[in-house]
């Protein structure tokens, strides 16, 4: 895989596995699953199975060559926390990302219920920052459980965003980003939403990113309305 990505706050992206199956309505375009279907067509031998989940043992070690400390995207991909992924591969992820300490890892699922259910089996170091994915309403519960669980840094990404989502509780929440659906078929996003979002952010004293606005107009621009913050200061330039 990579050690580049597209993903703007990361600056690398590890898929020790692949593959997933859908959830709920964030999943309904799947970027990863257009993009896997593309590297099957070109007979990319890691995609050979197109977008069924697929553990690849012999990426596990993969950020310990890394020499030159990266923030990691973990599973790009997939969803670490599907069900069919056995528990024991999940822990072997954690040991590599406790080995290669001088990276920092970011780990988001929608499969909020299966983190918080492999919590206590977890080690939930410093350098990992834990999120789920918000798209709406009625997917706010997984805020409560990423809450529970033993992470120290906590984020939420709600990407894309569907619809509003109000009364958020963010205590022990770090970080909180929003962006729009982009690619085929686009889902448009209020920007009602995204300032309402903002705005409970800073109510709470919750620092708050927007990613883009998704659909035709992708990019922010200076004269939007929602702030962008950046996430990793240490690592710009």
């Amino acid at each position: 895989m990579s050690a580049r990505t597209r993903i703007e706050w990361t600056y690398a992206s590890w898929n020790p596995l692949t593959g997933c199956t859908k959830i709920s309505p964030g999943c309904n375009h799947c970027y990863a699953e257009r993009m896997a279907v593309r590297l099957k067509a070109t007979g990319v031998p890691k995609y050979a199975t197109g977008f069924k989940l697929t553990l690849h043992e012999d990426l596990l070690d993969l950020p310990l060559t890394w020499k030159r400390p990266h923030a990691i995207f973990v599973n790009s991909m997939a969803d670490l926390f599907h069900k069919d992924v056995p528990a024991e591969f999940i822990l072997r992820v954690f040991e590599v990302m406790r080995r290669a300490d001088w990276h920092s890892y970011q780990i988001l699922t929608k499969r909020s219920d299966r983190l918080l259910e492999l919590s206590p089996r977890l080690q939930f170091l410093p350098h990992l920052s834990v999120g789920v994915t918000v798209e709406n309403q009625a997917y706010a519960f997984r805020i409560d459980h990423l809450r529970r669980t033993g992470a120290a840094t906590r984020f939420i990404s709600m990407e894309p965003l569907l619809g509003p989502v109000r009364d958020l509780d963010l205590r022990g929440i770090n970080w909180v980003y929003a962006g729009g659906e982009s690619g085929p078929n686009a889902r448009p996003m209020d920007p009602a939403w995204v300032e309402e979002i903002q705005a409970q952010c800073e109510r709470q004293g919750v620092s708050f990113h927007l990613k883009q606005w998704g659909g035709k107009s992708r990019n922010k621009t200076e004269d939007e309305p929602v702030r962008a913050l950046t996430l990793f200061p240490e690592l710009d330039g």
